[in-house]
């Protein structure tokens, strides 16, 4: 599997085609909007959606996990996709997000779907966390050295006569925008006036996910 470098204030990190990334200097694993429970969330209001999702979700956090092997874990907000998903968390599903946490921290950053995260989850919560250069939260502001989730990037690319959609990392450099990693959640495209907000008028690129590789892209190229 082939991984492209985001670069974030003078910090490389590795993009995993998974939608995560990876600092490892610090053996840092970042991940943001797992959105855990959508689909009860959504059954609950007679919306009803194949009710697997929060297996899905794992399964691949599971399987990056273990190809990078980190030291520390956080999930950058709206990990859960509501104030009560934690609670609907089968015991199988909790037991494998035991087995993510063991030998290794983990920080949950709260996020406008989970903004009161219970301390029986494992780990530890917070709104914030700063690692030298790099602040980790849940919404962008466009603040220097941010890595932030929330917005769901996406971006539309032209390819061999035709166009594909796909989640992607935002970057210009200095700030960084994260996919959205649940199996159930959407996107935004990149061209929305949200991420100029985020990135001023500065070129920022585009770290599109594939099957087997991270593609990069300047966002101009995308609509």
């Amino acid at each position: 599997m082939r991984v492209s470098r985001v670069t974030v204030a003078d910090v490389g990190f590795l993009a995993d085609c998974s939608g995560a990334l990876f600092w490892e200097e610090q053996r840092l694993l970042i991940v943001s909007d797992l959105h855990l429970e959508k689909g009860s969330s959504f059954a609950s209001r007679g919306v009803l959606l194949p009710p697997y999702d929060t297996v899905a979700t794992l399964s691949r956090l599971a399987a990056v996990i273990a190809r990078h092997d980190p030291r520390q874990v956080i999930a950058l907000g709206d990990s859960f996709h509501d104030r009560t998903a934690h609670e609907r968390l089968s015991e199988a599903d909790r037991e494998v997000l035991a087995a993510l946490q063991a030998r290794r921290s983990w920080i949950w950053i709260s996020g406008n779907h989970d903004p009161a995260l219970p301390s029986d989850l494992g780990g530890v919560v917070a709104t914030e966390v700063a690692i030298g250069p790099i602040v980790f939260h849940h919404e962008p502001t466009g603040r220097s050295g941010e890595i932030a989730g929330h917005l769901h990037p996406k971006a539309r690319v032209p390819t061999r006569g035709r166009s594909i959609e796909r989640r992607c990392f935002a970057s210009d450099g200095e700030r960084a925008v994260m996919p959205a990693f649940g199996a159930y959640t959407g996107g935004l495209s990149i061209r929305d006036a949200a991420f100029a907000r985020v990135f001023g008028a500065s070129t920022f690129m585009v770290h599109v996910l594939g099957d087997n590789r991270v593609h990069a892209f300047a966002a101009s190229r995308c609509y």
